[in-house]
């Protein structure tokens, strides 16, 4: 190589911040900003010793995804990188990546997106790494890359990109400055696993006898592995996905698949019109909304119907070897576990706390309150395979999702559940709610407080099952006499000031009402808990701004 196809330029700053789960998220400004892309891709470069090696390149077409690949191309030649294997136009869901490091053997992966947050010129963008495992990096690993931010102070990059590759767009395999570029369909790979997973005969056959669907992809990364599957493979009427196209704004929409943000859809559910089954997923394709006629699937219900009916798909027919799900999810997965006599386990948020779990073949299903539902079929969330499998189910049961919910509750009990955000929030208030209620914890059992009594406060810690790591300060939760839950943590996915996220449960057995409106049913757990933590005192907000 000579000077001329590789030069170094000097780094600038990342600001401290931490990358978490989710990668690295700032504003596109930031992101755009001359060598702030340029530095922390370095920092994974130094951290990951890149030499030699293969990795798996793709984002969800957000704004400034292209030119980030870009960049991230020329860096990736200039530090000896062997191979890249990049998804058409940039595109490649996040799932999708997973799988694709696995398949192919490659050494990692690196996905740009923000994830649910919104897009555009003023939006937000985010930079991931994934591990050979196809999960996203484990603390260790973020860790030296922080290191390695905070140390460097050049960037290497290479020449021209455009004189080799003048568009993303053409499958096929180039060389730039000794690296290959293979350049691929996006969804193929992805489709065909489904194929093996999933019973695509038996789903076909519901939807040729009149069954209906509706999947709003919200103009995100989802909208073609979405057509190519539920239209073309499984024969949903055309127009059945809609918002198919993805934009670099999200249409100016929020990807976020809830009830709030796809309301377009939620509303279409519950009216005159409704299909049989409704479907969303987010900006990068890993998280999913549920809805059938006239009724919604909590995340967390969600995860409890598809572990205790997974072995109606042919990929999980032997059954599963546990279930996990994050601290701030329902229990209702873990009566599911416990009725089959298998491990369930509660782990902090983030994907790669179930990873180990995954790989040591201790859990097979996993889920977040926050619509992020997976398998050991990849080591992300899965948004399209969370909605497969429901249609498997359904085609199975020849049931509607009403009836197998309803069933579901009437076997193990309901978990009423909801997720009430306060965004948006004076970062410094934020932190010293949380400071003012770990001092008190020990002094919260016995309280009463809205006429629900403390019987046990935490701030919740994990050790992690597999290699004995521990991780501290994940969340304070909450549990009151007659079996109610609060859970309350600071949420690091946005990029503007603090949200406090504050998870809300309350258990009805199955002698109890199960049809009460959710937040009704929740009302002294909520009165009790804003009571309990200060939040209309400390944070002078009367209501959270999103209720989920």
């Amino acid at each position: 190589m000579t000077f001329k196809d590789f030069q170094t330029f000097k780094t600038a700053p990342i600001d401290g911040q931490k990358p978490g789960t989710s990668g690295l998220r700032k504003k596109v400004a930031v992101f755009s900003e001359p060598g702030y892309l340029e530095t922390y891709t370095q920092a994974i470069f130094n951290a990951i010793e890149p030499a030699g090696k293969t990795f798996v390149l793709g984002g969800d077409g957000r704004f400034f995804n292209g030119e980030a690949i870009v960049t991230i191309l020329r860096m990736a030649a200039a530090n000896g990188v062997a191979k890249i294997i990049l998804g058409q136009n940039g595109i490649l869901s996040t799932p999708a990546v997973s799988h694709l490091i696995r398949k192919r053997g490659a050494d990692g992966g690196f996905i740009l997106s923000a994830s649910h947050n919104p897009g555009g010129p003023n939006g937000d963008f985010g930079l991931k790494y994934n591990t050979a495992n196809g999960g996203p990096a484990p603390e260790a690993i973020t860790d030296e890359i922080v290191a390695c931010a905070e140390a460097i102070s050049e960037y290497k990059i290479g020449g021209d990109l455009s004189e080799v590759l003048p568009t993303l767009g053409d499958l096929g395999s180039y060389m730039f400055s000794g690296m290959e570029i293979e350049i691929i369909d996006p969804v193929e790979d992805y489709a065909a696993l489904m194929e093996e997973l999933f019973d695509f005969d038996a789903i076909r056959t519901m939807i040729d006898g009149g069954f209906t669907l509706r999947f709003d992809a919200m103009h995100a990364v989802t909208g073609p592995y979405a057509v190519e599957i539920l239209e073309r493979r499984l024969g949903a009427t055309k127009g059945s996905v809609v918002n198919a196209v993805p934009l670099v704004d999200f249409g100016g929409g929020h990807p976020d698949p809830n009830p709030v943000w796809a309301k377009e859809l939620f509303d279409h559910m519950h009216g005159p019109e409704a299909p049989d089954f409704g479907a969303a997923s987010d900006g990068d394709g890993d998280r999913n909304m549920i809805v059938g006629k006239d009724i919604y699937v909590a995340p967390s219900d969600s995860l409890a119907v598809l572990a205790a009916n997974a072995h109606l798909a042919p990929g999980y027919a032997r059954g599963i070897a546990g279930v996990a799900r994050s601290m701030p999810t329902s229990t209702a997965s873990d009566r599911v576990a416990e009725k089959m006599g298998i491990e369930a386990f509660q782990t902090p948020t983030g994907w790669k706390f179930f990873s180990n779990l995954l790989d040591a073949g201790r859990a097979t299903l996993c889920g977040e309150e926050s619509a992020g539902t997976g398998s050991d079929h990849v080591r992300e969330k899965d948004g399209l395979w969370a909605v497969l499998l429901w249609l498997n189910i359904l085609a199975v049961r020849g049931e509607s999702v009403a009836d197998i919910l309803m069933d579901h509750w009437q076997t193990y009990g309901r978990d009423y559940y909801s997720r009430h955000d306060y965004e948006a929030l004076d970062t410094e208030s934020a932190n010293h709610l949380m400071t003012e209620l770990k001092s008190k914890l020990t002094a919260l059992p016995g309280l009463t407080a809205a006429g629900m009594t403390v019987k046990n406060a935490e701030d919740f810690a994990y050790t992690d099952p597999i290699d004995g790591s521990v991780a501290t300060g994940q969340g304070i939760i909450l549990t009151y006499e007659g079996g109610a839950r609060a859970m309350l943590r600071l949420s690091g996915t946005g990029t503007e000031g603090a949200t406090l996220r504050v998870y809300l449960e309350q258990y009805a057995n199955t002698s109890e009402p199960l049809s009460r409106n959710v937040q009704e049913a929740l009302s002294d757990v909520i009165a009790a808990t804003s009571a309990v933590a200060g939040i209309q005192g400390i944070l002078k907000r009367t209501e959270p701004d999103v209720i989920s």
